[in-house]
């Protein structure tokens, strides 16, 4: 099944390792760290330049979107990606 990430932004849900909060989850210096090395090593692609709200880890690297963790576990829970 594919997942809407927002903008032009779909990928496969069998890539998706994990989907993560952007306000919990990097209050960790260690997913800061990582997060940050990602972006250095060009891994980290953006769907736009809003606010972000969770980020993706995926076979590919990290996309960072501006849809809530809630938002797309219920697409994918549904079966509804876009």
């Amino acid at each position: 099944m594919l997942l809407h990430l927002g903008g032009d932004t779909v990928i496969n849900t069998n890539k998706i390792i994990g989907i993560f909060d952007m306000d919990t989850s990097t209050v960790n210096k260690a997913t800061r760290d990582f997060l940050s090395n990602a972006e250095k090593n060009k891994k980290v692609t953006y769907v736009n330049y809003e606010l972000p709200k969770s980020f993706v880890v995926c076979d590919e690297g990290i996309i960072v979107c501006p849809l809530n963790t809630s938002t797309l576990l219920k697409r994918i829970k549904t079966g509804v990606s876009i």
